[in-house]
């Protein structure tokens, strides 16, 4: 299959959304930002407006829960919620826009996930951590109707090498640039953009083997 076709795959939205890597494969081309919806809220929850703060979670916290979900899968909610207790703590000290922003959220959860897999090593269980209440959370059918779009996605990248499934799911889950997920990963951006074109191509593969044999979701 010719990369330019991935975007072509059937199958649920998420894993339409797992196979737009195209062209160049060390600078995929992004699809043209117009207006981050992450911008207008952030800059008023920077100002101490708790109902922006809200928003900003609601956008965030549902990729950086998949994320997690490949990363320390049993751990995941417990991980997120410490992630969101550190951002309500250092908000107060962030400076930069949206994207900055996302690559810093995304940055503090892998360090989270990093500890608890040092502390599931080293322990068989890993303390609970504290729940934060910060405003209304999407309805219950809207959660239900994501969980249907995404969790074979997220099934389907937690097959790649750890190392793979990561970089893929802060390009396309979480939307970072090549760069942004270098700086996270500690790799070099040709690296993070030969790999993660790479890793699509093989669940694409793996997605029309599925689809093929019956098996897709």
């Amino acid at each position: 299959m010719a990369v330019g076709e991935l975007g072509d795959l059937p199958g649920p939205p998420a894993v339409r959304a797992l196979t737009i890597e195209r062209g160049d494969v060390l600078s995929p081309p992004a699809p043209p930002r117009s207006v981050d919806p992450l911008g207008e809220p952030l800059a008023r929850a920077l100002d101490g407006d708790e109902d922006a703060f809200s928003e900003v979670w609601r956008l965030l916290h549902p990729p950086l829960l998949r994320y997690l979900r490949v990363r320390e899968r049993d751990a995941a909610d417990d991980i997120a919620a410490e992630t969101w207790l550190h951002v309500v703590r250092d908000l107060h000290r962030f400076t930069g826009g949206p994207a900055e922003f996302r690559a810093w959220v995304f940055t503090l959860g892998r360090h989270r996930a990093i500890d608890a897999g040092r502390a599931r090593a080293a322990r068989p269980s890993i303390p609970t951590a504290e729940v934060i209440d910060i405003g209304t959370a999407p309805s219950a059918e809207a959660a239900a109707l994501e969980r249907v779009d995404t969790e074979a996605a997220v099934r389907l990248v937690a097959t790649l090498p750890p190392a793979q499934a990561e970089m893929v799911m802060l390009r396309v889950v979480a939307g970072l640039s090549v760069a942004e997920v270098a700086a996270i990963v500690g790799k070099k951006p040709g690296t993070v953009a030969v790999g993660v074109h790479r890793a699509l191509k093989k669940l694409a593969r793996t997605h029309e083997d599925r689809t093929t044999r019956g098996v897709s979701r």
